[in-house]
């Protein structure tokens, strides 16, 4: 409503200002030709007028000869017309005058006649000062609100820009994967709903609760479940909307924040970003008098002053606590810390069911092995995730969203969308396909390598190809022979081009990159190497204002020994990776071929082959699958037909009923609709009908094969038996003979 008003206010205005626009500058609406006051003059000296009339600063004249008026419509109308000033009505009056007396005496002149009435201010004239004043005081009063409301103008810089929610409808059954945060906040909503529970054992409320996490676990969505749950007002802000050009700003917002808050007790003050305005104090290299620091200052003050803030609580979230100030992380401000994790296979696998649960998922997507794909993934990950697998869905025109949407969208949050467009030749095709290959092989046989669940030579993102492995579980610690085997297993596409072409290409640069990395890490970071436990990395330095050169811990030579030692690392796997795929070539041809065939495999193509299958089988099992995909995609766009179907049928007899009430339509054209609607049902309870005999017959048939199997069987066992009995009996007959 404000909003509305506000543009009704600019409506006024600009109408007030045509209308003032119009009354000065608008001319009369007399007919005639317009002249000057001097021509005017001239034309009664010659004699030439009859009649003159002027009133209101306007005079109008009628010609003697060839006048286009008659006498009746004169003044209304008029020959000529001019604008006069007292001077030249007087002057006009003078000449009237002694035309007049010579025209007694002389017949060359005529009597003119002449009408003058003084000149009165009009209405418009008298309320014209009064429009004037009355449109300045209002464009003053809009100028002044538009500086001032909604916390934005330069009049209000200095206020907080604190949205306050009092009806936040997120509860913590809304969020999954962190189970032992949600517990530790329950307290506070304890604290707020009931706080005496605690007083009265000596317990004070918790001044703050920091929430740290990397980004996308949910820290806001915490907050957010909090306020939700305790049912209070929730202020948030975000930690950048406190800094401004102008100095002391930032500390003024702090303030009226706070002052907000007293308001509103018990309330939740949250705020976002809290790294943006609560950076460590003296680190950078301005000076210790500087906007930042002033707002934190007076943050520190508010927290845990001099006055008491019992019933505000501070939720902060950030990714980045090891950049904040000590000061505002010590108990009375901040008492807790509570991290929050990016979540387990179990705690993705609960993040996949709320995301789910307002998408139509098909019956053979399998939840765990969603959850298992997904290592790594935070809940805004899996959100994503799922979003980009609904549109996949939609694109294609499916009724529910299947296991392959799923994993596409996977892929597409990794590494982003496939290019089937991009141009390829067969030969950049053929060595994509081997340098995947070696990837895979690799993954699969070496023992600590995970699972292989996608191999695609299809380009993605800056890749032409891809393998994407699926941890079996979510071990935090890596051992060193995972490392290896993972070195060696990265290795793969550069080793297989290698052994097949002779030849190396430059698509295993990120390859390079990410061995030399995992193994000098081996060696500076996690003491895996000859040189013992010592760690050499020095990349913890936060700011440049701390150190501006860069300096080692460790002499030259010691430099040197860990490049031979991240040498060694990687020549060892590279020779043993090597050996793997040179003895496993076939396998290898194999892998490519499929690839070439199909662009695309999955877990299941890559064990058929580990098994030994041949690719014609393999191929022919993957086609079978596809149509078996087909058909059930269709029965389901079938299905969804019929039910929309059903559902405009019953719509239209609901309009039916409806119109008949009217008197619209007659009870017969109702029944027409109804009749259709019911021969539609008959229709598909028929097909039903058909549909569960087929299945029992087929039913019968395979109870029937059991049986006569079953039956043939005990023949065979019986024959066998009697076989065997006289067997025995002639045994027993030898025996005796003998």
């Amino acid at each position: 409503m404000k909003k509305s008003g506000f543009k009704w206010s600019y409506i006024f205005i600009a109408l007030l200002v045509v209308l003032c626009l119009v009354f000065l500058f608008s001319d009369t609406g007399v007919s005639g030709t317009k002249i000057s006051a001097d021509t005017a003059i001239l034309y009664v000296k010659d004699g030439k007028v009859s009649n003159f009339y002027a009133k209101d600063g306007i005079a109008k004249i009628k010609l003697k000869e060839n006048s286009q008026v008659s006498e009746e419509k004169f003044p209304a109308k008029a020959d000529y017309y001019f604008k006069y000033t007292s001077e030249t009505i007087r002057l006009i009056l003078e000449v009237i005058d002694e035309n007049n007396e010579l025209a007694k005496t002389d017949d060359s002149y005529t009597h003119i006649k002449w009408d003058y009435e003084p000149t009165e201010p009009s209405i418009l004239e008298q309320i014209a000062p009064f429009l004037y004043i009355g449109l300045g005081l209002l464009v003053i009063f809009i100028v002044f609100k538009m500086l001032s409301s909604s916390n934005k103008g330069a009049m209000a810089f200095g206020k907080s820009r604190a949205k306050i929610s009092t009806s936040t409808k997120v509860r913590f059954s809304d969020i999954a994967g962190a189970d032992e945060e949600k517990e530790e906040l329950k307290e506070i909503v304890d604290f707020l709903k009931n706080p005496q529970k605690f007083t009265a054992l000596g317990a004070r409320i918790p001044k703050g609760v920091l929430l740290v996490g990397p980004p996308g676990t949910g820290k806001t969505l915490l907050a957010r479940a909090v306020a939700g749950e305790s049912n209070v007002p929730f202020l948030s802000i975000s930690g950048s909307d406190f800094v401004e050009m102008f100095v002391g700003v930032g500390a003024s917002r702090v303030r009226d924040l706070f002052e907000d808050a007293k308001k509103s007790m018990p309330c939740i003050v949250f705020i976002d970003e809290i790294d943006a305005v609560g950076r460590q104090r003296g680190a950078g290299l301005g000076g210790g008098n500087d906007e930042r620091e002033q707002t934190l200052n007076q943050l520190l003050v508010e927290m845990d002053g001099f006055e008491a803030n019992d019933g505000i609580i501070v939720l902060a979230a950030t990714n980045r606590s090891d950049v904040l100030d000590p000061a505002l992380l010590r108990p009375g401000r901040f008492d807790r810390q509570i991290y929050v994790h990016i979540p387990d296979v179990k705690g993705r696998e609960g993040i996949i069911k709320i995301h789910a649960r307002n998408k139509p998922i098909d019956e053979e997507v399998d939840f765990e092995t969603l959850a298992r794909i997904t290592s790594g993934f935070t809940g805004a990950d899996i959100e994503n995730m799922l979003n980009e697998a609904a549109i996949l869905a939609a694109r294609a025109n499916r009724a529910k969203i299947i296991m392959e949407d799923l994993t596409e969208g996977i892929n597409k949050v990794i590494m982003g969308p496939q290019k089937k467009s991009r141009v390829i030749t067969e030969n950049d095709k053929k060595i994509t396909a081997y340098h995947e290959s070696g990837h895979a092989i690799l993954g699969k046989l070496l023992p600590f390598c995970e699972p292989i669940q996608e191999v695609s030579i299809i380009p993605r993102g800056n890749a032409a190809g891809y393998t994407m492995s699926r941890p079996e579980n979510d071990d935090s610690h890596r051992t060193f022979n995972r490392l290896n085997d993972e070195i060696a297993m990265i290795m793969g596409g550069r080793i297989a081009e290698e052994i097949v072409f002779k030849d190396v290409t430059t698509g295993a640069s990120s390859d390079i990159q990410k061995a030399t990395e995992i193994a000098r890490k081996m060696v500076t970071d996690w003491g895996m190497s000859s040189l013992g436990f010592m760690g050499f990395n020095n990349d913890n330095q936060l700011f440049i204002g701390r150190d501006y050169q860069r300096k080692n811990d460790y002499s030259e030579k010691m430099a040197s020994e860990i490049d031979k030692e991240v040498k060694n690392i990687l020549d060892y796997n590279y020779k043993r990776a090597k050996d793997i795929l040179t003895n496993n070539i076939t396998l290898l041809d194999n892998m490519s071929n499929l690839l070439l065939q199909k662009e695309t495999i999955y877990h299941d193509e890559v064990e058929l082959l580990i098994e030994g299958h041949s690719v014609d089988e393999i191929v022919e099992i993957m086609n079978k699958k596809e149509e078996e995909r087909r058909k059930k995609q269709q029965a389901q766009k079938e299905q969804q037909s019929i039910m929309l179907k059903m559902e405009e049928l019953e719509n239209k007899v609901k309009t039916g009923e409806m119109f008949l009430k009217n008197g619209i339509i007659t009870q017969a054209d109702l029944n027409i609709l109804i009749k259709k609607r019911d021969e539609f049902k008959e229709s598909l309870q028929n097909q039903k009908a058909e549909k569960s005999s087929v299945k029992e017959d087929s039913h019968e048939q395979e109870k029937e094969k059991k049986v006569s199997g079953r039956k043939k069987s005990g023949e065979n066992k019986q024959s066998d038996n009697e076989k065997k009995t006289s067997n025995k009996k002639k045994n027993s007959k030898d025996e005796e003979d003998v």
